[in-house]
């Protein structure tokens, strides 16, 4: 990796470990979810996502809320967690189908369909989430929607390795979003 590559990767990383308390201290609201990192090395490219993990049980109530189509509604783009925009840093490139991703920190965000949808990375860092910034899009990219047995209750992100590079997986109520990437 070239020594420009290592400065603007450390600065990089260096203003996302700023960001959760710059986030704190001018957030509009108390977070409601648990938060998470999590995190996978796909051949010597370390990419990781940070993001609030909501659950289908109203936080202000006891009904169990429906989630895909309801709740997130198709078509419109979706914060993709709860609270603080969810991000992405990547240590080196990807590419998933057609379009590159340079290494560096995007936020995140989905546009689900009944039958697919959409992944956006974006170049606006260190918002609430909301309203969703699709103006500073860098990419938007197709996702795989397949039934999820059993259900999960709570919003769960997945970095895996896969047969070809690796796969990003966005899990919640019977649902899972998959996106396959490979390195640059």
């Amino acid at each position: 990796m070239s020594m420009l590559r290592v400065i603007v990767l450390a600065t990089v990383v260096g203003l996302l470990s700023t960001a959760p308390a710059f986030a704190q201290r001018n957030r509009p609201r108390k977070r409601v979810s648990p938060h998470e990192t999590v995190s996978a090395v796909i051949a010597g490219n370390e990419v990781k996502v940070t993001y609030g993990r909501p659950y289908s049980k109203n936080p202000r109530g006891k009904d169990i809320r429906k989630i895909w189509g309801s709740l997130v509604p198709y078509g419109k783009a979706w914060r993709l967690g709860a609270d603080e925009a969810t991000t992405i840093l990547l240590q080196k490139g990807i590419k998933i189908g057609d379009a590159a991703i340079p290494a560096g920190a995007y936020t995140l965000y989905l546009i689900p369909e009944e039958n697919g949808g959409k992944l956006a990375f974006s170049k606006n860092l260190g918002g609430w989430g909301v309203p969703v910034d699709e103006k500073n899009d860098l990419v938007r990219v197709d996702v795989k929607k397949e039934p999820l047995s059993p259900p999960r209750d709570q919003l769960a992100i997945a970095v895996e390795k896969a047969v070809n590079g690796g796969d990003l997986k966005i899990m919640w109520e019977d649902s899972q979003y998959t996106v396959n990437f490979t390195n640059e």
